[in-house]
């Protein structure tokens, strides 16, 4: 439970910041009059960092062979987080989204430098078998984060203004800076591999990894299978608005249906990943969101506030259950001596979705309206699913390799010794 309540902590400070910039100030520039097209490529640009971090992330992994523990990574960035959120005291509703540009993406590299570190702490502190387990609690910290920064942060925005959000969200941050320090947890983190062998043992590990197919497959179901729900919620705010909806009442349906349906979304997704299935799970899970995007497609022209609504809060449900079974499809892909590396190249390509599928939905939905661009997207997440057939016979076979099975009628009874 200590572990369980350390990573949803750590998730909360990486939640609490996207809740900000990618519910509360996409929201806030809307009604301010600018474009969706240009919020959607604000929205893809400041992903970028995210995409990018598997080209920095073999940096703690070699630092982690050498001694360096990877507490001192996540302390470093969340400091960085705080400060260069400093300069959001300053912005007006009338600054030029160039300066937001410049200010938030500085933020972002540390953002996702964090994230790095927090995913590979979690590789190496947790047994494969509560992997499912612990990315459901990891989602519900980062959720409750995202609620009270992204929904609860709009409806208060009237009542305690701008400043005091983001004063807010830099003291949270820093609170986990300190939960950090102070962890018995991190503190004791286990590589679950041999003693440092240097970089040339590290070169091999990593070259044998690029040599497993199921290392590509999982990078490109990464890269696609997204696109449904990660469009649609960087217009969501924006689609609520062209609908007529309030900020207020944008902000309270982001804080509270839409914030517990993905909470609840993600403990059941990470139960029912440990007990089905990695892929399978992932797979149902997702042809459920598909489903919801061409609900969501079809209400968008001029469906009733009260369906869109629904609708939008089946696809964060399902959000929930896939994001915590992908997760640890894509732990369970990743091999422990390259926890930095490996997991952090599917997430940037999970990130790769977000971009594109964040531009790419900002600007068909700016020039065909937001059905056809919600239609577009769950068309592209379905172009995934065939890819989680090779991905499980991947998934078998590392399961095998430590004598555990990805098939739960297949493991064997309670107290059989299992390397971990």
């Amino acid at each position: 439970m200590r572990r369980r309540l350390l990573f949803a902590s750590l998730y909360m400070s990486e939640g609490a910041p996207i809740g900000y910039i990618w519910w509360f100030l996409p929201t806030r520039l809307r009604v301010e009059g600018v474009p969706v097209g240009e919020i959607g490529a604000l929205m893809a640009l400041l992903v970028l960092p995210w995409t990018l971090k598997f080209l920095w992330a073999p940096l703690i992994d070699l630092s982690a062979r050498r001694g360096f523990p990877v507490r001192w990574w996540i302390v470093g960035a969340q400091a960085i987080m705080g400060l260069t959120l400093l300069p959001l005291l300053t912005i007006d509703g009338a600054a030029p989204l160039g300066f937001l540009r410049f200010v938030l993406i500085g933020h972002a590299f540390a953002a996702a430098t964090q994230d790095v570190a927090i995913d590979t702490l979690a590789i190496r502190a947790t047994p494969p078998e509560e992997l499912g387990s612990i990315n459901g609690w990891m989602q519900a910290g980062m959720l409750l984060g995202r609620s009270l920064f992204g929904g609860v942060a709009l409806y208060m925005r009237g009542r305690v203004g701008d400043d005091v959000v983001v004063l807010a969200l830099i003291a949270l941050i820093w609170v986990n800076l300190a939960v950090v320090l102070r962890s018995g947890e991190a503190a004791a983190e286990r590589s679950g591999t041999s003693s440092p062998s240097g970089e040339s043992a590290f070169g091999r590990t990593l070259a044998a990894a690029a040599r497993r197919p199921g290392t590509w497959v999982g990078l490109l179901f990464a890269a696609l299978s997204g696109a449904a729900f990660e469009g649609i919620g960087a217009v969501a705010g924006p689609f609520l608005v062209d609908r007529g909806m309030g900020e207020a009442s944008i902000g309270a349906f982001l804080a509270g249906p839409a914030v517990v349906a993905m909470l609840v979304g993600s403990l059941i997704g990470g139960v029912v990943s440990d007990r089905l299935g990695r892929a399978r799970a992932a797979g149902w899970f997702l042809g459920g969101i598909c489903a919801a995007a061409l609900a969501l497609s079809w209400l968008a022209p001029g469906g009733s506030t009260g369906f869109l609504l629904g609708g939008l809060g089946a696809l964060y449900l399902g959000i929930g259950c896939f994001t915590a079974s992908s997760y640890a499809l894509f732990m369970g892909l990743t091999d422990r001596a390259l926890g930095a590396t490996q997991f952090s190249a599917f997430m940037a390509a999970t990130n790769g979705c977000e971009s594109w599928a964040s531009f790419a939905t900002g600007r068909l939905a700016q020039s065909y309206g937001y059905g056809l661009a919600f239609s577009a997207m769950a068309a592209a997440s379905v172009l995934s699913l065939p890819l989680l057939r090779p991905i499980a016979r991947e998934l078998r076979k590392g399961a095998a390799s430590l004598g555990r099975s990805e098939d739960p009628a297949r493991r064997p009874p309670p107290g059989d010794p299992q390397p971990h």
